[in-house]
């Protein structure tokens, strides 16, 4: 037996025959909210009556091409994540993914295809939100990823692998934008100058992260470099961040990367791609709803240099997008997905209207850092 889902055919026998699942399979959904991988929900039901539900994915390998490496890190952090649930008597059915070996013991299967697939559980009573529609949602959400930083504090920082090498090194980001306007190959260059030279004027501000970190002034940590809202899981009847899911880009880094990452994408009052940038600014409201349900969550994990430095990383980060952007529009679109030619240039634009606004806002983004801190009584 086989099932056709979005024209893709789905060996639903050999999958069964894989995994460890509970019961007999009543039905099988696709998910169509991720862009990478394809994503099932397998529903099942005892002889008892009890049913049960697996979400089960087929692993991208072009964009992911080392699933070893990958799912190490997975299994590792969701472990850790699981203990660190139990420890402080939460709900490990809810507050954390882990995944299901296969009968072979691995944590993955690689069908006859040479397609590869992995096993989580899935979270009940939950939904995800693709944009931010209050104050309190981004609070939520900021507490969320706090937790999740919090709990792997104390990860093994040597036990992660690099699995997308420089995802958020700024500096080598720069280093790759600057190729692009030197190489030109879409002959597109003269269409971005004004954007081009926004890039250049600012490449002391790639190397502050990176040069602290290198002076052993911030901590490498475990960090899930798409922290977009989308990747909690919010309870049904409370809207709590309930688990952070989605942890294919897991890897050693800056706290700092998540959080910039998380204010560049949540705090922007426009759309990405919103051509009229008299609409882009930072919305400060947002920007405290996430600092402090952030602080609240990782609190005293972070040292005072990460605390210090938050406002600062909501700029880099952002500045860091709007540049792989117009670098992918100068290249010719090759990386990201573009409706039409201007595409990427547009989406630059954004990001660097955003840039500019959070340079106009630092003092009040620190001054709201502070006062998040006092309320919370974290020495700073």
């Amino acid at each position: 037996m086989t099932t056709v889902l979005e024209n893709k055919i789905v060996n639903i026998p050999e999958l069964l025959g894989a995994f460890k699942f509970k019961g007999k399979l009543e039905n099988v959904t696709q998910l169509f909210d991720g862009h990478i991988n394809n994503t099932y929900i397998f529903e099942f039901c005892e002889e008892n009556g009890h049913k049960n539900k697996y979400l089960v994915q087929e692993l991208n390998t072009y964009v992911f091409k080392d699933p070893d490496s990958l799912m190490e890190n997975v299994v590792g952090v969701t472990n850790h994540m699981h203990n660190a649930v139990i420890k402080n008597g939460g709900d490990v059915e809810r507050e954390c993914l882990y995944v299901f070996f296969t009968k072979e013991n691995k944590p993955y299967y690689v069908d006859n295809n040479g397609r590869y697939w992995r096993c989580y559980n899935y979270i009940y009573d939950a939904h995800s939100c693709q944009s931010v529609d209050s104050e309190q949602t981004f609070f939520n959400a900021a507490k969320a990823f706090g937790k999740f930083q919090r709990m792997l504090a104390d990860y093994p920082i040597d036990k992660l692998s690099e699995t997308i090498p420089n995802f958020h090194n700024t500096v080598s980001r720069f280093a790759d934008f600057k190729k692009a306007v030197a190489d030109n190959l879409s002959g597109r260059a003269d269409e971005a100058s004004e954007e081009i030279e926004f890039a250049l004027s600012r490449e002391s501000d790639c190397s502050v992260l990176v040069d602290l970190l290198n002076a052993g002034e911030l901590p490498l940590r475990v960090t899930h470099n798409d922290t977009k809202l989308n990747n909690v899981m919010f309870d049904n009847k409370t809207n709590e961040g309930i688990c952070v899911v989605d942890l294919d880009t897991v890897m050693p880094g800056l706290s700092l990367y998540d959080f910039g990452d998380s204010i560049r994408f949540g705090a922007n009052t426009a759309a990405e791609d919103e051509k009229d940038v008299s609409k882009v600014s930072l919305s400060l409201e947002h920007f405290k709803a996430y600092t402090l349900g952030y602080l609240s969550a990782a609190g005293e994990s972070l040292t005072k240099k990460e605390i210090e430095y938050l406002a600062f990383s909501s700029k880099l980060m952002t500045l860091e997008c709007g540049m792989r952007f117009l670098g992918d529009f100068i290249n010719g679109d090759v990386y990201f997905k573009t409706a039409y030619p201007e595409h990427n240039l547009v989406r630059c634009r954004t990001q660097f209207a955003l840039v500019a606004d959070i340079e106009r806002k630092l003092p009040e983004m620190q001054k709201i850092v502070d006062d998040c801190c006092r309320e919370l009584g974290i020495e700073k």
